[in-house]
């Protein structure tokens, strides 16, 4: 299997296509949701995806184009050219191209979310600066039911780092990482998460496109190899409700000719100017990118004290408690984890909507406040009050007020993007509140 990080040329791709027996290519791309879809062509079909001819109806796709505007064309990007390994009968196998999605005039479509984050990344190169994302995706595992269907029923009693036989999902697991592997992603660890049926597969941090990228790939193979081992995985943040949720932290460090622009030797936390103005952005904006980091109404339930979910817009040095932590180690792997979002997120509009914070916090110089060493679920309101510390939006629904009031997050996705999201996650709300729950009913049927 080649490595994924070479780039490889149109002629690369079709003698890989040749002398690997591929007989099918999917063209993958997101909808706006962080959906993963896919046209799949035939290799004879392969000239045309590689000179950017295969078209698709956008107006059937969610947050594209309205039906008199739909043709689309997807333009695949040869460097995310893989195998699946999953697909080796002697029908022939089967490979991806990641694509952006344009317009039938060649300009990119506005509403492409891998697009989006593009700009961000060229603009934050105007400034000389790379951007580089280690993601931290958990996933939960449960049975299913004798017809193949999902149920509730949870696949172990496992915790934290057990082992086998506690720890049911070991198989499952090391198939996945295996699967990973040849996928090109370089696995730093796997383990049993904290909650029953929790798991994380860490896998080594990289350019931001390309960890976007392999975002999209992981969650593929989670799910497909749990499905192998008749097991449903799902990266829903908090199917229970006194247990840990699954999130998505992102751990995230800005380099400038090699070097990583972080770390600054002698300042007492071993932090950069850049360090802290990339912190004073995102807390400034947190409130403001929290229904596309935090995108469904399950996210919510996870900020809750007591689970390593933040609950509070502050930082700290080594600290699990606030929003942002500055992890211990120093030099090339000085980074700053974002510790609220989860996989329910659109990880090419997270990840655009967490660097043009950051990068206006550079770019304004947005000072932190200072940092916070305790706990941050023990503050009150007069200590939040002291120390400037807004709390995280508690509901989707107020996360979506925040959305709609900023003009900084409407310029950075776009208009076309943060109209339609912005109106397909109020629609999401209101059909939730409306909804009568058990919990209602348990409570308040006898009752009154």
């Amino acid at each position: 299997m080649k490595d994924s990080s070479s780039d490889l040329s149109n002629d690369n791709i079709k003698q890989l296509v040749a002398d690997e027996n591929v007989r099918f290519i999917n063209l993958q791309f997101t909808d706006i949701f962080g959906k993963l879809k896919n046209v799949a062509i035939t290799t004879s079909q392969l000239d045309s995806a590689l000179n950017n001819e295969v078209m698709f109806d956008g107006s059937s796709i969610k947050g594209f184009v309205r039906v008199e505007e739909s043709d689309m064309v997807l333009v695949p990007d040869p460097s995310t050219f893989e195998i699946f390994p999953w697909r080796t009968d002697s029908e022939g196998k089967a490979a991806r191209m990641i694509c952006d999605v344009y317009n039938t005039d060649g300009t990119p479509f506005e509403g492409c979310p891998r697009g989006l984050l593009r700009n961000v990344l060229d603009e934050l190169r105007s400034y000389g600066y790379e951007y580089f994302v280690g993601p931290e995706v958990e996933f939960f595992l449960f049975e299913r039911d004798k017809d193949g269907k999902p149920s509730m029923e949870i696949h172990d009693d496992a915790g934290y780092f057990d082992m086998s036989p506690t720890d049911l999902g070991e198989n499952a697991r090391r198939d996945m990482v295996l699967t990973l592997e040849k996928l090109g992603f370089e696995i730093e660890a796997s383990h049993h998460e904290a909650a029953p049926g929790q798991h994380e597969i860490d896998f080594k941090y990289g350019e931001a496109l390309k960890a976007a990228d392999q975002i999209s790939t992981f969650k593929l193979v989670v799910k497909t190899v749990a499905k192998q081992h008749g097991l449903h995985a799902t990266f829903m943040p908090k199917p229970f409700k006194n247990a840990h949720g699954t999130c998505m932290h992102i751990n995230q460090s800005l380099f400038k000719d090699g070097k990583n622009i972080f770390e600054k030797t002698d300042d007492p936390l071993g932090l950069s100017k850049e360090a802290y103005y990339f912190i004073g952005g995102l807390i400034k904006h947190a409130r403001s990118f929290s229904a596309i980091t935090n995108a469904s109404v399950n996210s919510y339930k996870r900020f809750v004290p007591g689970y390593e979910a933040p609950t509070d817009i502050a930082w700290g040095i080594e600290n699990r408690t606030p929003l942002i932590r500055i992890p211990g180690t120093r030099g090339s792997s000085t980074r700053v984890e974002l510790r609220n979002p989860d996989p329910t997120a659109n990880h090419y509009l997270a990840l655009t909507a967490i660097l043009s914070a950051g990068l206006d916090g550079i770019k304004n110089k947005i000072e932190p406040p200072e940092y916070f060493d305790g706990c941050t679920y023990d503050l009150d309101c007069k200590t939040r009050e002291e120390k400037s510390i807004e709390r995280f939006p508690e509901t989707l629904g107020e996360a979506l007020d925040e959305l709609e009031k900023s003009q900084f997050m409407k310029e950075s996705l776009g208009e076309h993007v943060f109209n339609l999201y912005l109106k397909a996650k109020k629609a999401e709300w209101k059909d939730y509140s409306q909804e009568i729950h058990n919990w209602e009913l348990k409570k308040y049927l006898n009752y009154y």
